[in-house]
């Protein structure tokens, strides 16, 4: 029952993806913009409970709110951790109505023709059998293009989309994330390859098939307007890629029907030192300024 409810959410309510899946490569440096120095803990474990701390901390915050935040986007850490007493994405979806996404990528491999595909992830069965266990509703998997290398290109898309039907075969929505490089020298070139790759990807879904996408914010206003109305994509959501939440609020706000999915930018400003009230002013006013962004 609660899919078909979380499939509503997304497909019908105004709001953002909040992206809080930093995973081992990215933590140290989503701590270190916190305010929590690589000193003060010494293994993985004690890293991720410092990052864990962090996230409870946001997604405990009464301005953390259902009205604005569609959902959030979990690492595998997280989801086994507890909020409040509770599994993580039970919390988030019983708790505060907001829809639990599960990052099941391992992280990205060696560039090679422009792009780094994802690495192997031969565990990813078990690990959506895992997440049955919990209310999640979908996944987020990301690739990085750089170049406009059409073999490299045709790659990252082809196996996006390979993973995402392993993906859907198991009940859960996939999140495709073929993100071109926002330092890309060749930004709009890689875009207008990429999307006639996921043009010719979703029609080799099922008619009963959708999925979403997660896409570096377009050069040209309205890019993406074809997939964003397509029939075989529930949403196309924005990531943040490296701009500042200024930046990317603004060339979201030129982009209508598609929503943020920010990671960076919605924590920037965020400080482990701040108090309570200043913290929560502070993600009141990022998650203010992404909403009205998205909502256009």
């Amino acid at each position: 029952m609660s899919y078909q409810q979380q499939l509503q959410r997304i497909k019908n309510d105004k709001g953002f993806i909040a992206a809080l899946d930093q995973s081992g490569g990215s933590t140290p440096k989503a701590l270190r913009m916190y305010g929590v120095e690589e000193s003060e803990y010494s293994n993985d474990d004690e890293m991720f409970t410092k990052v864990h701390e962090m996230r409870t901390r946001i997604m405990t915050c009464d301005t953390f709110d259902s009205g604005r935040v569609l959902g959030a986007i979990l690492f595998e850490d997280t989801m086994d951790r507890e909020v409040n007493g509770k599994p993580t994405a039970n919390y988030l979806w019983e708790d505060k109505n907001i829809v639990p996404f599960l990052k099941v990528d391992k992280g990205l491999a060696d560039i090679e023709n422009g792009v780094q595909v994802m690495k192997p992830m031969p565990g990813l069965d078990s690990l959506l059998e895992k997440a049955k266990n919990f209310p999640v509703f979908g996944t987020k998997m990301r690739s990085v293009i750089h170049e406009a290398n059409e073999a490299g290109i045709k790659a990252v898309v082809d196996q996006q989309f390979e993973v995402a039907k392993q993906i859907l075969a198991k009940g859960f929505m996939p999140i495709v994330e073929p993100e071109v490089n926002i330092e890309s020298a060749e930004k709009a070139i890689c875009e207008a390859m990429m999307k006639a790759e996921i043009l010719r990807n979703l029609d080799t879904l099922a008619d009963d098939q959708q999925v979403m996408l997660k896409l570096t914010l377009p050069e040209e206003q309205g890019f993406f307007n074809d997939l964003v109305n397509h029939p075989k994509v529930l949403k196309v959501v924005a990531l943040s890629g490296g701009y500042s939440r200024k930046e990317a609020c603004e060339r979201l706000e030129q982009n209508p029907g598609m929503i943020a999915s920010f990671s960076r930018a919605f924590t920037e400003g965020l400080s482990k030192s701040q108090t309570d009230e200043e913290f929560s002013a502070t993600i009141d006013a990022s998650i203010d300024e992404i909403y009205k962004a998205s909502k256009v």
